[in-house]
């Protein structure tokens, strides 16, 4: 798996578990504010941050249908890179924090230029399973994967 000059790319699709577990999310945050011993005013403003979070998030990282969206990810002998529709492939560092377990892959990254730490979560319903497994086997034996960006 750590065979450098042998490619491995990877693209994703929108999960319905990430989907479900965002909107169960939401509304057991939304029903917090409503039982919460708060005035009118926070409950609405509290609300209205909940509901505009979702709506940049939900497009961006849960149904993938924005061009900004992470759809892919490829790793070669020029390192690790992600894919988007708006900008094509970018090459990333992947931070240590990053996760791979069977359930989900959780990729914290760090794009060329930038200082911000990003996150994205691949669950396993978003690959094909054998593509699940070799994503995580990939990222768990990659020799140089958290080494910093050229």
């Amino acid at each position: 798996m750590s065979n450098p000059s042998k490619a491995f790319e990877c693209h994703w699709q929108a999960s319905r578990w990430l989907l479900a577990g965002y909107l169960l999310t939401l509304i057991v945050a939304l029903l917090a504010l409503v039982l919460a011993a708060l005035p009118l005013w926070a409950q609405l403003l509290g609300g209205m941050f909940a509901l505009l979070h979702a709506a940049w998030v939900v497009p961006r990282q849960i149904l993938l249908v924005s061009p900004q969206a992470f759809t892919g990810l490829r790793h070669d002998a020029a390192g690790w890179q992600l894919f988007n529709a708006a900008l094509g492939w970018q090459v990333v560092q992947l931070r240590p924090s990053s996760l791979a377990l069977p359930l989900v892959v959780v990729l914290h990254f760090r794009l060329a230029g930038e200082c911000r730490v990003r996150g994205l979560c691949i669950p396993c319903d978003a690959l094909k399973h054998d593509q699940h497994r070799r994503l995580r086997l990939q990222l768990k034996f990659s020799r140089r994967r958290w080494a910093a960006l050229k």
